[in-house]
């Protein structure tokens, strides 16, 4: 089963917000697809990517210390729709 992972949704809002630096936020099913999501969201946006690679049990769990990376946006992936 082929996953949509909505990149196109994530480029929109990476461009509307004009981040420059953004993270992404993926539960453990999906690491294995981390640079593909990475490397099509800096190829249409040009903003560097940093890949969360803690463990994630939710949208309620956030990454801590990204502002200390200069990121401006987070985006998190999920299984559910």
């Amino acid at each position: 089963m082929e996953l949509d992972c909505e990149i196109e949704k994530a480029v929109k809002k990476v461009t509307q917000s004009q981040a420059k630096v953004v993270a992404i936020q993926l539960p453990d099913g999906l690491k294995q697809r981390a640079k593909e999501i990475s490397d099509a969201i800096t190829e249409k946006t040009e903003a560097r990517v940093i890949i969360w690679g803690g463990s994630c049990f939710g949208s309620c769990d956030l990454p801590q210390g990204l502002e200390k990376l200069g990121t401006e946006l987070l985006i998190q992936f999920g299984h559910s729709r």
